[in-house]
């Protein structure tokens, strides 16, 4: 079974080998941690027992803050290893944890590579965050007594579809999974389906309504008043937005622009992913609007000119709930395109109103919550959009009461922290009840 996967791997690394040089050549990805990629990984205190968590990009890494935070609390003999797929989930993962934890690229699940790292690492538990399920890295997990939790487990549509279609070979790795702990019992259904043990699939809701922070002011966002020069008017952010969707807002803005109400509004745009910041400046250029970048503002002592209003792009990374925290309305991106949305769940914590598109098929759940509590707004396109953002700014009490719904909404649904760290504690009790009997001696 592994030398097939093996030879799957070798096939489509080769089919996507063109992809990956024109990333790297052109917008400056996959260049650093290529080494790590080889199973080349270290820790920085193998004396202790170690807790590999792996999250794939930024928002899996944001949603782990919490639980980390509450495992080095109350598992401190255990060492915390971090590993992400994307260059932009290893720069926030860098960003909160290198200087206590080692942060790596998670190795490529070729076997011989997995072998590896797990000899390199030997991990007493491996956490994976929402679904990143490897044959290899179970196999290897599973030969070496390694249990493998799920954590904050979900089945996107899209995935699920793929998954049923290939059943036969999910369930021989999705039956090998320790635990599963699900956002919802809709992804803990579509995990039993695809070959989890029921016994070991339990609902815990999702972690990232623990990691998003309800409050009304963010350390740094006056800062960045003061930068832009925001002294009373009306400020909205565009934020993780993605390809073709810029466009959108800036017509909607120009739209805005041209009534007299609606003159004090300023707009920022945030993009989901950095290779996308100089494409995004020229577009606002090309629209017309003049332009400040806030890497350029950022550490400089000038402020924006105060009679300019330039559109800003927040390019740096970081930064994106700072601008949130500023603003009057807040678009989330990557909605208005069928790219499955971008966290609202931050803006909402912010006490902010929330709009988002159609396209949120990343954050089905997260949806449907919020606008059943009416702490959010759908839009269904660009016209759609114009119109809840006129809503919006004309009548501030209705705008209050969508923001103060959605900020509830999150503190209601809080909560999953806890009970997963119910659920470890029991799976780490049974690892050192079981490393105590191999090694020949009652564990304490």
């Amino acid at each position: 079974m592994r030398f097939i996967v093996d030879l799957l791997y070798v096939f489509a690394g080769l089919a996507f080998s063109p992809v990956v040089l024109y990333r790297m050549v052109r917008q400056g990805r996959y260049r650093t941690g290529w080494g790590q990629r080889f199973g080349a990984v270290a820790r920085r205190c193998p004396e202790k027992k170690c807790i590999w968590l792996h999250a794939v990009s930024v928002g899996e890494v944001n949603a782990a803050q919490t639980l980390i935070a509450e495992m080095e609390n109350q598992f401190p003999n255990h060492e915390i290893v971090v590993s992400t797929t994307t260059d932009t989930g290893f720069a926030r993962a860098e960003k909160l944890f290198s200087q206590t934890r080692s942060v790596f690229y998670f190795p490529f699940d070729f076997s011989w590579i997995t072998r590896r790292a797990f000899r390199r690492l030997n991990p007493s538990v491996c956490l994976l965050m929402e679904l990143e399920v490897w044959p290899n890295f179970i196999f290897t997990a599973r030969a070496r007594g390694v249990p493998v939790v799920v954590l904050n487990g979900r089945i996107s549509d899209r995935s699920f579809s793929r998954y049923r279609r290939v059943r036969s070979l999910t369930r021989r790795f999705f039956g090998k999974l320790d635990l599963v702990l699900a956002q919802t019992p809709e992804y803990a259904a579509r995990f039993r389906e695809l070959g989890c043990p029921a016994d070991r699939v339990l609902v815990t809701s999702s972690l990232k309504y623990d990691t998003a922070q309800v409050a009304d002011a963010v350390e740094g966002a006056q800062a960045l008043a003061d930068k832009l020069n925001l002294k009373g008017e009306r400020l909205w952010v565009a934020g993780g937005t993605g390809d073709d969707e810029e466009q959108i807002i800036l017509d909607v803005y120009k739209t805005l622009m041209r009534e007299e109400q609606f003159g004090d509004v300023r707009l920022a745009i945030v993009p989901r992913k950095p290779e996308r910041f100089n494409d995004v400046a020229q577009l606002i250029q090309q629209a017309g609007f003049s332009l400040v970048r806030y890497s350029e503002l950022k550490n400089s002592t000038a402020p924006v000119v105060a009679n300019d209003r330039p559109v800003i792009l927040g390019d740096t990374m970081g930064d994106l709930r700072k601008f949130y925290s500023l603003a009057t309305v807040i678009f989330v991106g990557r909605s208005l395109v069928p790219m499955g949305g971008s966290d609202m769940m931050e803006a909402a914590a912010l006490g902010k109103c929330t709009l988002f598109g159609p396209h949120t098929f990343n954050f089905r759940q997260t949806v449907e919550v919020l606008l059943e509590g009416h702490g959010a707004i759908q839009v269904a396109d660009k016209d759609d959009l114009l119109a809840s953002m006129k809503h919006c700014l004309s009548d501030p009490q209705y705008a209050g009461q969508v923001a103060q719904a959605g900020q509830a909404v999150i503190k209601q649904n809080q909560g999953a922290t806890a009970k997963t760290m119910q659920a470890l504690a029991k799976v780490l009790n049974l690892q050192e009840r079981v490393d105590g009997s191999v090694k020949g001696r009652t564990p304490s």
